[in-house]
């Protein structure tokens, strides 16, 4: 089987996917824009071959390369990069070499806010009143059905970037003044915790390993607000939001791929969509399906794709927690104490990447434990500052 990986290099924990198609028996075959010599040897080990090219969202030196890929080895089986940014380009290279998986023709409903809602309303499941407004004026009719406040994001973007809470007509004309030139969704905001389905499906649609986290707050008000964020597994599914998500997937057809699909939990068994996401949560949520498991995500996906491997047995053995900090705010405990007291659950602590940093925190630290009760006193711990009398638990 020959597979080609999009920036095998980034982010620099997927690495790990390169390394298990390789020792599942396919040819991996890397395009990136970093020099060969610049990847870390860990990277460098999991691939078959490197195609460089000077600038990745240059097309037609995609083609060139998988193109080359295609003398060098054969027809290309498959291509992905588990990363929401190159959906676009997958989707397009998979046209052109008439390759399995999501073509371009399907990404609308994948990329697309506007498109997500009519695919929810599909499923039967409740989505935030909006659609994608064109000026001012049209915002203002919008408004007058939904009223304040609302939410303004890219009908395309990705993450909580140039996105804008909306509590007066002043801040909707403030906004039209300081908005990007691209389209944009204007939705009612919804109370209510963010919570997520999370898995992989097989070539089928059924999901082979499924999982859900609970969110202190959103993406937006984290990177708006520059807070610092937990988020942690559940060890049991509600049935409900289990249903929610297995009814998404038949909806948007999920076909062996992972999935990442928002809710806000506005009651008990009540759930709004936000938004799906055909590719791995990010961050080190992949790591944290091994942590909460004991289970090797990074094989189980090479194995489905390379030998379609779908008896996968799993366990929700532990809660698993990433807890962030933020530089500059006043926390009452210090590095060494949280270390000191909780080592024997403390999994991974991470420097963030810069890049990731308004969303992930500066420092990250992830852990486990069966114990829903420790679990929220060890985030309580991490986060409580020195002008909270008490810390918030998620």
């Amino acid at each position: 089987m020959n597979c080609v990986f999009l920036s095998p290099h980034f982010p620099s924990q997927y690495y790990h996917f390169c390394r298990q198609l390789k020792l599942a028996g396919a040819n991996v075959l890397g395009i990136g824009d970093a020099p060969y010599d610049n990847l870390l040897p860990e990277v460098r080990e999991s691939l078959t071959e490197y195609y460089r090219v000077e600038r990745m969202d240059n097309y037609d030196e995609l083609l060139r390369a998988c193109g080359h890929f295609t003398h060098r080895f054969g027809k290309i089986d498959r291509i992905d990069s588990l990363n929401e940014y190159w959906l676009s380009t997958e989707a397009r290279l998979r046209d052109d070499f008439n390759i399995f998986g999501v073509r371009s023709a399907d990404i609308g409903m994948i990329r697309h806010k506007s498109q997500m809602k009519e695919k929810f309303r599909e499923a039967g499941i409740p989505v935030a009143a909006g659609r994608v407004v064109q000026d001012l004026e049209d915002a203002r009719r919008l408004l007058a059905e939904t009223g304040y406040p609302v939410v303004a994001k890219p009908d395309a973007g990705v993450g909580a970037l140039n996105t804008f809470r909306l509590d007066t007509d002043s801040d909707l004309v403030h906004f039209f003044t300081v908005k990007p030139p691209d389209e944009y969704i204007i939705e009612s905001f919804v109370k209510g915790t963010i919570v997520s389905f999370d898995g992989l499906c097989d070539t089928a649609g059924k999901p082979i390993f499924s999982t859900s986290h609970v969110f202190s707050q959103g993406i937006m008000e984290t990177v708006n607000e520059a807070r610092h964020i937990a988020y942690y597994s559940l060890r049991e599914i509600p049935p409900a939001l289990e249903d929610a998500g297995l009814r998404c997937l038949q909806a948007f057809q999920v076909r062996e791929r992972f999935f990442h699909i928002e809710f806000f939990q506005t009651g008990g068994d009540e759930f709004t969509a936000l938004e799906v996401n055909m590719r791995p949560p990010g961050g080190f949520t992949t790591d944290m399906f091994n942590y909460a498991c004991d289970i090797d995500i990074y094989r189980i996906w090479a194995e489905l794709l390379v030998h379609n491997r779908t008896d996968i047995t799993f366990a929700r053995k532990y809660h698993c927690c990433y807890a962030s900090r933020k530089h500059g705010l006043p926390y009452l405990y210090s590095h060494e104490q949280i270390v000191d007291r909780y080592n024997d659950a403390i999994c991974r602590i991470d420097q963030v990447p810069g890049v990731f940093a308004s969303a992930l925190g500066d420092i990250g630290y992830i852990f486990r434990t069966p114990d829903f009760a420790q679990l929220q006193e060890i985030i309580t711990f991490i986060h409580q500052t020195t002008n909270e009398e008490t810390s918030h638990a998620y």
